[in-house]
């Protein structure tokens, strides 16, 4: 299978970056440059991982999965099936943390999945420790796997709980950091093919998508720790119903935007309420 046949084979199946899929999946499993790809002509490249890989990205299985690893932040995650996969926009809740933890500060990362917010936090701030806990077997793994492979394991504890029940969490913490299931239910049909293969489980924020906010505040505000803050990542259509939870547990909430221009990022604390974007 040359670069070429496999970019066509992808574009056919309706895969949105073709060519950047086949690049990266010829990188891994044949060991080619990326960079050299678009000039190597008629190269074939005959390894039957690469054949299966491409059938399975046709297939819209994401990238990530068949990769088995992908880059957040300025780390390297271990990803699987039954975990939810890092993205771009959920970095914002890293650089905000890592910015605003107090010297010798804990943090909290609830539904915690690969760990990568915790972990890439932890990676930045060296004085710092902190928990992570999620519910389900293969996020625990993950997790655990990641904070040893980016060198935070003695920093980080990774804890089962059900965060719907207030579980997993000891003590006070500076920061309690959550990228929860936030997508209303009856949208979770509708999303790409690609999220059919992701755990409905770390996507599904009940009928009105708040659900796990609703629950963190309930259940987590007495771990926070004097001038700290919840730090959430939010739907892009979810502001307003945020600074209306903050509102009726006596907290501010600022909104910041992602790289796209879209609402991301929820910030509830006991500061003045200064509602940036």
């Amino acid at each position: 299978m040359t670069y070429a046949e496999a970019t066509a084979r992808l574009a056919a199946a309706g895969i949105d970056s073709p060519a950047y899929d086949a690049a990266q999946l010829i990188a891994h499993f044949c060991g080619a440059d990326p960079a050299s790809l678009p000039f190597a002509g008629e190269e074939d490249f005959l390894r039957a991982e690469l054949a299966d890989a491409v059938a399975r990205r046709a297939a819209r299985e994401p990238l990530q999965y068949i990769l088995g690893e992908w880059d957040f932040w300025r780390q390297t995650y271990r990803v699987a099936p039954g975990c939810l996969i890092p993205r771009a926009d959920t970095e914002l809740l890293v650089d905000y943390a890592a910015r605003h933890l107090p010297p010798g500060g804990r943090l909290l990362d609830l539904c915690t999945g690969s760990g990568c917010i915790a972990i890439s936090t932890l990676a930045e701030r060296p004085d710092c420790t902190g928990d992570a806990v999620d519910f389900f077997p293969v996020p625990l793994a993950l997790a655990a796997e990641n904070a040893a492979r980016n060198g935070v394991a003695d920093r980080l504890n990774i804890r089962y709980g059900d965060v719907l029940h207030g579980e997993g969490a000891d003590g006070l913490y500076a920061c309690i950091l959550s990228n929860p299931p936030y997508i209303e239910q009856d949208v979770i049909p509708t999303l790409s093919p690609e999220l059919a293969h992701e755990p409905a489980s770390a996507l599904d924020g009940g009928a009105d998508g708040l659900c796990f906010y609703r629950a963190i505040l309930q259940h987590y505000r007495r771990h926070l720790a004097p001038g700290g803050c919840f730090i959430f990542e939010i739907g892009y259509n979810q502001a307003d119903a945020l600074r209306a939870l903050a509102k009726a547990a006596g907290m501010s909430c600022v909104i910041r935007r992602d790289f796209g221009g879209c609402d991301r990022m929820a910030i509830l604390g006991e500061q003045e309420d200064n509602d940036e974007t």
